[in-house]
């Protein structure tokens, strides 16, 4: 599908190339779904399909390059940036999409794609929180054990859990292919879609919304995400602000 958002440098591309590669990805997204049939596409089964193959592409840095990319930073400042860094990505996509969507609820000859593109700003978001929370698991130094698709399948699984990878528990790898996991990634595919379904509304509210909810949750998973790795690395809690 070809670079969809590009976490490290936000700033780079502005509001019209976004609403470009947004509406792109939703033609792919749209023909695809006609291939796979309504009712995979209803149960959810299409969109983790979908979404697994986008995880094991993600180019995820080592801790060395993580440090170089955030001007030397380390700990738990360098865990705050890459948190900042996300929630302005998923802010900005959730802002496109909302407006996209708004735009499309105003014009009816234009409402039929409406859905690919929240699709199309679903995997976009979730694609840019697994990031966040495999890199997270870089910066705290909880090294996830296996090849490269088992460690996207288990980073997709947690981001589905909204929790970090315990990797001191040796059935992880294969739940994390298991269908009570798939399952699990289907319903939070299903639940982001359904919060970006609620941008559906005027231009300037249905924009505003979309980032503002964006924000929020990558904060809340950066959060929870961040408690379980502290835990697991015998860290002090985070410092009450």
């Amino acid at each position: 599908m070809g670079k969809l958002v590009s976490q490290d440098a936000p700033g780079e591309t502005d509001g019209a190339e976004r609403r470009r590669l947004l509406g792109r990805l939703s033609g792919v997204l749209a023909t695809s779904a006609r291939k796979a049939g309504a009712s995979g596409v209803g149960r959810g089964r299409w969109l983790a399909d979908l979404f697994m193959n986008v995880a094991m592409r993600l180019p995820i840095r080592d801790l060395a390059t993580l440090q170089e990319h955030h001007y030397g930073l380390t700990g738990e400042q360098l865990a705050d940036d890459l948190v900042r860094t996300a929630t302005k990505a998923t802010m900005a996509v959730g802002a496109v999409g909302g407006a996209l969507a708004a735009a499309e609820f105003a014009a009816p000859p234009l409402l039929l794609s409406a859905p690919a593109q929240l699709v199309a700003e679903t995997v976009v978001v979730a694609a840019i929180e697994v990031k966040l929370l495999a890199e997270l698991h870089e910066v705290y130094g909880v090294q996830v054990p296996g090849t490269r698709p088992a460690q996207a399948a288990q980073f997709a699984i947690a981001w589905s859990k909204q929790r970090g990878v315990d990797p001191l528990k040796p059935a992880s790898v294969t739940l994390a292919l298991g269908a009570a996991a798939k399952t699990s990634l289907r319903n939070r595919l299903m639940r982001t879609l359904g919060r970006h379904l609620t941008t559906l509304g005027p231009f300037l509210t249905g924009a505003v919304a979309g980032g503002a909810l964006n924000r929020l949750a990558t904060k809340r998973l950066a959060q929870a995400v961040r408690t379980d790795l502290r835990r697991q690395r015998g860290l002090p809690p985070a410092p009450q602000s």
